[in-house]
């Protein structure tokens, strides 16, 4: 193992708004000799628990000020976060530097605030996080000595690999969460942008606005392209707004090929167009068959009268009522 990868975790600093499972992994730390830093509502949550915790004002000897907009924006936090392990120990010795180990900070949730109802454009504003931002940024950028943590979804595996090894957390890992906060950092930045572009001159809304960013994660490998010597995957929102084929489950059958997605897409938009028993048979992503009646059966039977021929081999997609539809291969 080499010196990078051996590194162990003494100091560790913590912001964030999502605060579930913060108490029990910080307790975790502080059992594991890592010292904590913290800011603003984390820092007292950590303190009321008795957690032991250092202020960031007390740290860094500056104050919070502007109604909490100057927090960590200060040389003895990003240079913690930048520095490299033996390139800049000389400067962050001189400067009286410490090295910061671990970052683990969640965002400002921008997009909830915008979304309510009536949010006026000065509030979104507030909103914008720029220090837990930045501290991402660095963090990540420095991966080869630092862990950046953005999801309470990984402090069982980051105390696992602690340990699991005196302390310290694979090269691997640290690239694998690095990205992670960039594809978090990103999709922040997209909501704002998208957020922002959408609003007129009079506050109105603008339904196309001049760019919209979207980010899509992989939901699995398909089995192959549109023509078997092809290769695809299939990739969702990371939040669909709507039922529909990305937030569909497979129970049963084997792997999907882009063809069944994109016929089983078609499917499933074309009978949520109906309210009563309705079958859609697709194939190609054409409706080669609808129909309607009492009950499925009917609906079934009036679909495959369509056409007897076209549907081998295609989807079934069947709405037995409103709320309750379904899908077939």
């Amino acid at each position: 193992m080499n010196l990078i990868s051996a590194l162990s975790i003494r100091r560790a600093l913590l912001s964030v708004s999502d605060k579930t499972g913060l108490v029990d992994f910080s307790s975790a730390l502080v059992g594991l000799g890592v010292e904590l830093l913290s800011t603003g509502g984390t820092a007292k949550l950590l303190s009321a628990s008795g957690v032991p915790v250092i202020e960031v004002a007390d740290y860094t000897g500056f104050p919070e000020m502007m109604g909490g907009r100057l927090k960590t924006l200060h040389p003895r936090i990003h240079g913690g976060l930048l520095g490299r392990r033996g390139e800049d120990d000389a400067a962050m010795v001189a400067h009286d530097i410490p090295p910061i180990d671990l970052l683990v900070v969640n965002l400002y949730p921008f997009e909830s605030t915008v979304a309510r109802p009536n949010c006026a454009l000065a509030e979104a504003i507030e909103s914008i996080d720029i220090g837990g931002l930045a501290m991402l940024r660095a963090a990540a950028k420095n991966h080869a000595v630092v862990t950046v943590v953005t999801d309470a979804g990984d402090y069982d595996r980051v105390l696992a690999e602690m340990r699991a090894s005196g302390g310290s957390v694979s090269q691997a890992t640290r690239f694998d969460l690095a990205v992670k906060a960039f594809e978090y950092t990103a999709h922040y930045d997209g909501a704002i942008a998208n957020y922002l572009n959408s609003i007129k001159v009079d506050t109105a809304r603008d339904p196309f606005p001049r760019s919209h960013s979207v980010q899509f994660r992989k939901v699995q490998d398909m089995r192959y392209g549109e023509n078997p010597h092809q290769s695809a995957a299939f990739y969702v929102e990371l939040k669909p707004a709507e039922a529909g084929i990305a937030t569909a489950r497979q129970l049963q059958g084997k792997e999907l090929s882009y063809n069944n997605v994109a016929d089983t897409d078609a499917a499933l938009e074309c009978v949520k167009c109906f309210a009563t028993p309705t079958c859609v048979i697709v194939k190609h992503t054409n409706p080669c068959g609808v129909g309607q009646g009492a009950s499925f059966k009917e609906a079934w039977d009036k679909a495959f009268a369509t056409d007897r021929q076209a549907p081998f081999g295609g989807i079934i997609g069947i709405l037995v009522g409103v709320g309750g539809a379904g899908l077939l291969g």
